[in-house]
């Protein structure tokens, strides 16, 4: 019952959501995400964390960036399908839109993994 709970665990927290939302666009580093949220790099790690170990997303590392996505392996495909569901109506929301803008500004600027995107994904 526990690994059935822990997807709405996740989901149940703004921070988490908006995360989400920005996720199912593509990969993105810990960095990123801070900037699109404009919140600490501590709040974005511990968060994207927490949807990584309810199945939502999947890491790796490159360097000393850690980049997440939308997991979508097989054995998770109950939170890939919410994962799906949630992103299709924060599309729609103004807030998450919202999200997403901030993320194209903070990208334009270079304000990624220390104003070096290079570091952070490649071209």
């Amino acid at each position: 019952m526990e690994e059935f709970l822990k997807p709405f665990r996740a989901l149940s927290d703004e921070t988490r959501l908006r995360m989400l939302n920005i996720l199912t666009q593509q990969e993105y580093c810990v960095c990123e995400v801070m900037q699109a949220l404009n919140v600490s790099q501590t709040r974005a790690s511990r968060n994207l964390k927490i949807l990584e170990e309810a199945g939502f997303l999947k890491s790796r590392r490159e360097g000393t960036w850690i980049h997440y996505s939308l997991n979508g392996d097989p054995p998770r495909n109950f939170a890939a399908a919410l994962a799906k569901v949630t992103g299709e109506y924060a599309g729609k929301n103004p807030a998450f839109k919202k999200d997403h803008a901030q993320l194209k500004k903070a990208k334009q600027m270079g304000l990624c993994c220390g104003g070096n995107l290079k570091n952070c994904r490649k071209p």
